[in-house]
Formats: C-alpha cells, sequence, structure tokens
C-alpha cells in the first residue's frame, strides 16, 4: 500500500495544469461516484489527475491507482478501500477499470459499506455498466470524454472561441467564420489539426511520433481493451486488425458487407460482432440508414467511418474524401444522431442533409431536397447552403 501511495504522488507531481478540457467544468467532482469512458488517448488519466491536484490541498487525502497495478494480483478493490481508510484517504481515483475483473460489483459494495469514501474511475468506452449490478446506475454519475474537437484544438494552441449550436452553423455560418478567420490562419491549422489533433497527446509528440502512438493505440484496444471487456478469441482480434486495413485503403461507399465477409473470411455473423465491437472501441463509426437504430438496422449499418481522421492518417491513408467525412461525423455525432440518406452523405437528426466535399463540389444532387447542405474543404467562408467544412469543429 506504502508503494503505491508512493507511485500516487509520482505520477501526480507530472499532472500538466496548463489546459483543461470542457468536461473538466462540467463533472460534478463532489458526487461520491463519478465514472469517466472515452478512447484511449483522449485524456481521461489527465482529467481525473487535475481533479487531484487541484482539489485536495491536502495531497494525503486522495489517491490514484491504476487497475492493472500489479498490487492487484492478490488484493481486492475492498482491500484497497479498507487500507485507504486507515490512511486517511477519503477519494480513490481508479484508472482503467476494465482491467478488473469484478470491478462492477465491487465498487457498489464499496458506496454502499464505506460512505466516507468517494471514487472517480476511467474506464474503456467498451464498457458497458451491467444492469444486472443492483443500482450501480443509480449512484453513478458517467461521462463520456471524447476527442479534441478542432474548437478545443485551437485552445490548446491559444486561440479561446466559443461552441457553437448547429443551427448557428447551417444559418449563420458567414458571419461565424468572418470573425474567426480574421483572428487565425484557419485553413492552415484545420488540415494540420485533421493529420494531428485529435489527442491531446500531439502537445509533446511530433507528427511522426504522434501517428506511431495512435497506431499503437489501436493495436492496444485491439490485443488488450477488447479480450478485458469482451470474451473473444485469437481469430477475431487478428480479423480485426485485418479489416483495419481494407477500410482504411477504401474511399467511403455503402457497405457491402458479403464482399467484406468474403475478403476476411468470416460469416456475416462474425462481421457485425468485430464492427460492433470496433465501433464500441471508439475506432470505427457505424452508420445505419437515417438516424434509426433498430435490431434489424443493427445487423447491417449502412456505412463505416473511422471515429476520427488522425485514425484514418496513422493508417496511412490519404483519401481526402474519406478524411473529410470521417471529421464531420466525428464532430456532428458528438451532440447529434447522424444516419445514412438516400442522396447526400449524412443526414443529421433526420432533418438536415450533407454533402461533403471539395471547394468546386457540385449542389446539384441534393439542389431539390429540404434543409440541404454542402459541407466544404478547402474555403475559409461560404455563402448560402455553402458552408465551410472546418466550422463543424466548433460544435463542441
Amino acid at each position: 500500500m506504502d508503494l503505491l501511495k508512493k507511485q500516487s504522488d509520482a505520477i501526480l507531481k507530472k499532472t500538466p495544469l496548463k489546459h483543461f478540457r470542457n468536461l473538466y467544468f462540467e463533472i460534478p467532482w463532489n458526487n461520491r461516484l463519478i465514472g469517466i469512458k472515452g478512447a484511449r488517448g483522449v485524456g481521461k488519466t489527465t482529467l481525473m489527475l487535475q481533479r487531484m491536484a487541484l482539489g485536495f490541498p491536502d495531497k494525503n487525502k486522495a489517491l490514484y491507482v491504476t487497475l492493472d497495478n500489479i498490487w492487484f494480483a492478490d488484493h481486492s478493490l475492498i482491500d484497497l478501500a479498507e487500507l485507504s481508510l486507515e490512511r486517511g484517504i477519503t477519494h480513490l481515483f481508479l484508472d482503467e477499470v476494465h482491467k478488473f475483473r469484478g470491478w462492477q460489483q465491487q465498487i457498489k459494495n464499496i458506496y454502499d459499506l464505506y460512505p466516507d469514501l468517494s471514487i472517480v474511475f476511467t474506464g474503456s468506452s467498451l464498457l458497458e455498466i451491467d444492469n444486472s449490478i443492483s443500482d450501480l446506475s443509480r449512484r453513478l454519475l458517467l461521462f463520456n470524454l471524447r476527442g479534441l474537437s478542432f474548437r478545443e484544438y485551437l485552445a490548446f494552441e491559444g486561440y479561446d472561441f466559443k461552441e457553437f449550436s448547429l443551427e448557428d452553423i447551417l444559418y449563420n455560418h458567414t458571419s461565424l467564420a468572418n470573425k474567426i478567420i480574421e483572428e487565425i490562419p484557419v485553413l492552415k491549422l484545420f488540415h494540420r489539426y485533421l493529420v494531428e489533433g485529435y489527442y491531446p497527446f500531439y502537445k509533446d509528440s511530433t507528427r511522426i511520433e504522434y501517428l506511431m502512438r495512435v497506431e499503437n493505440i489501436i493495436t492496444t484496444v485491439i490485443d488488450n481493451d477488447i479480450p478485458a471487456v469482451e470474451n473473444v478469441e485469437y481469430n477475431t482480434l487478428v480479423k480485426c486488425k485485418k479489416l483495419l486495413t481494407i477500410l482504411a485503403s477504401q474511399s467511403p461507399s455503402p457497405l457491402n458487407a458479403s464482399n467484406l465477409a468474403n475478403s476476411l473470411d468470416i460469416t456475416h455473423n462474425q462481421l457485425v460482432k468485430i464492427l460492433y465491437l470496433l465501433d464500441r472501441a471508439e475506432i470505427f463509426r457505424l452508420i445505419y440508414y437515417k438516424t434509426e437504430i433498430n435490431p434489424k438496422s443493427i445487423i447491417k449499418p449502412q456505412k463505416i467511418l473511422f471515429d476520427n481522421s488522425s485514425l484514418l492518417y496513422a493508417l496511412g491513408n490519404e483519401n481526402l474524401g474519406k478524411v473529410r467525412e470521417t471529421f464531420l461525423a466525428s464532430m456532428v455525432n458528438s451532440k447529434y444522431k447522424i444516419g445514412y440518406p438516400k442522396s447526400g452523405d449524412l443526414i443529421i437528426e433526420n432533418r438536415y442533409l450533407l454533402e461533403i466535399g471539395g471547394k468546386d463540389k457540385s449542389y446539384r444532387q441534393i439542389a431539390d431536397i429540404p434543409d440541404s447542405f454542402l459541407a466544404v474543404d478547402n474555403m475559409e467562408f461560404g455563402i448560402g447552403n455553402r458552408i465551410p467544412l472546418w466550422l463543424f469543429g466548433f460544435l463542441y
């Protein structure tokens, strides 16, 4: 236990306190049980450590541990709780709970048995809170941390802009864009963001290092995180990696499930399982017809995008059509439901139709459809229904 405290103190001293994510200020930290989910690399651990650094003048009141620590080979979370209380610790900050089998029941027990102890934990985006664990979901405040939006990336670069609603962007984009382009070289920064801006660790990495770290995230999710949460065969994990290379090399297009399953030498059901796992892990983003997700539509998503554009570049794909569509879906899906339309590229909330392309993109395909818009790259500001693509990065 003493070693855990020394490790905690050492990690806390290295916590960066210059940049804070919006979510930090939205979490009611005084709640007794808080969970933070998210993909690898988006900054969950940093968020938690920042709370420890700023929220506890007496550093002996808080303890940070990662649940893949070898200490847990012969100790339980209950052991940790009891030993912590004996030392006057009132707050536990638990990292990567998905690495500890049975974590849900033990955290529930700690909550019930030790009212003087509060818990903040982080976990993989793969986690699904098991409803069979009585009352855990009612005790827990669960938050999801995403990677950096383009707006947050600009904040990390020293430019402070507010969020915009979807309606503001669709209908007031010219005035919004004009104010921003007066202050920054927006297209230069935007295209840099597409390659290396989604994960906060870009701040301490060269571009090559950044893309290598992103590739390592993909490998770790498949090799470690998925098996920690789901009972999957080794062959399924191998197929996951092969699927990534296939889809990264393709242009954005409707899913041909039969061809894809044949390429992987797997059944349709196995393909769906792999797609679903990678979607939960925030490697893929599955797009269904319109925004309806029901048992039938889950069987066959209409389109597969990657979660963010950095993943594409890390896998060696620089298809601009795929990058643009991936970016827009990533930003919009943070707050709004997106779906696959009969015409156009994406539909938002079953209402707003978007076609995505370069600055010479024609409006002809969707011209007669109400509430239809072009999201256009390489354009600082737009006019009418032609909206600069980068502006959708201000949705969160």
